[in-house]
């Protein structure tokens, strides 16, 4: 009964191995996804919707909404985060979806991979140029606590990070506000309604 057990643990722990998602095959997975469909024959708005799916399964949005809101994110009660989730969460992908889907066919290739933690992986990446646009360096931090389900943190576009510029931003619009929470709010909202 235990040599059973043993092999069984043996089977599972492999299967796990064989199974963990390594974060440049998810990274090249994801952007491929992408890629797929804003090179499809669709409208703007279905491809905007296509695009909320993967990010909301690729991307760790209340990681990086937490982080956004910096150090504001101590004083709210659990009814303003769950609120500021919800809000976070509609700017977010509406904001992603957007700006992506203006692009018709990005090629990334991704080049490299470096492992900073158990929990944290740079993947290094390219778009490729085309006569429109000149080549860009993309980095993404992915968040590899869970090895089966990656997800991403932050994109690195020529060395700045988005998430960190977001943090920013909602800092300024905080501190020209006296901190009140409730014009990051209304921010939020405005932007997601138009």
């Amino acid at each position: 009964m235990k040599k059973i057990f043993c092999i069984l643990l043996f089977l599972n722990f492999s299967l796990f191995k064989v199974f963990a998602v390594e974060p440049d095959v998810f990274v090249q997975s994801t952007v491929n996804r992408a890629s797929e469909i804003l090179t499809k024959n669709i409208s703007q708005d279905e491809k905007i919707n296509k695009l909320k799916v993967i990010a909301k399964e690729t991307v760790d949005i209340k990681g990086v909404g937490f982080y956004s809101l910096g150090s504001a994110r101590k004083n709210l009660n659990d009814e303003q985060k769950i609120q500021y989730f919800k809000l976070f969460e509609d700017y977010f992908l509406k904001s992603f979806s957007s700006r992506l889907s203006e692009y018709t066919n990005p090629e990334i290739d991704v080049l490299s991979k470096k492992v900073l933690s158990e929990n944290y992986t740079i993947v290094n990446s390219v778009l490729r140029g085309t006569t429109e646009r000149p080549e860009i360096k993309i980095d993404w931090r992915i968040y590899t606590k869970n090895k089966d389900n990656p997800l991403i943190r932050d994109l690195i576009i020529e060395g700045l990070s988005l998430a960190r510029t977001q943090k920013e931003e909602f800092a300024s619009i905080l501190n020209s506000n006296d901190g009140n929470i409730n014009s990051l709010f209304e921010s939020l909202k405005k932007f997601s309604s138009n």
